[in-house]
């Protein structure tokens, strides 16, 4: 599912305009972004939580050139599902 489809699931489900879905969509997309890049946890109960972490610098290999190359510390963004995402689950 792309961006466009899940605007038209959420207006058919809620009964709004797709404009009106759009723009809701996007809202909670920049709020997360935003408490993302304060390295804000963001938990939204029963769906899951996205949150930073930091990786640290390592050494890692490139296979085409046989050499050793350093990959930088970086933060990444992690989520972790919550109970009602748990496909298997019967």
């Amino acid at each position: 599912m792309n961006k466009k489809e899940l605007v038209a699931a959420v207006a058919q489900k809620k009964g709004i305009s797709l404009k009106e879905a759009e723009v809701a969509l996007d809202g909670v997309l920049e709020s997360i972004t935003e408490a993302l890049h304060r390295e804000e946890s963001v938990t939204l109960i029963g769906f899951g939580s996205f949150s930073v972490k930091k990786r640290a610098a390592r050494t890692g290999y490139n296979p085409s050139v046989k050499e050793k190359v350093l990959i930088p510390a970086k933060r990444v963004v992690r989520f972790k599902a919550g109970a009602k995402l748990e496909i298997d689950k019967k």
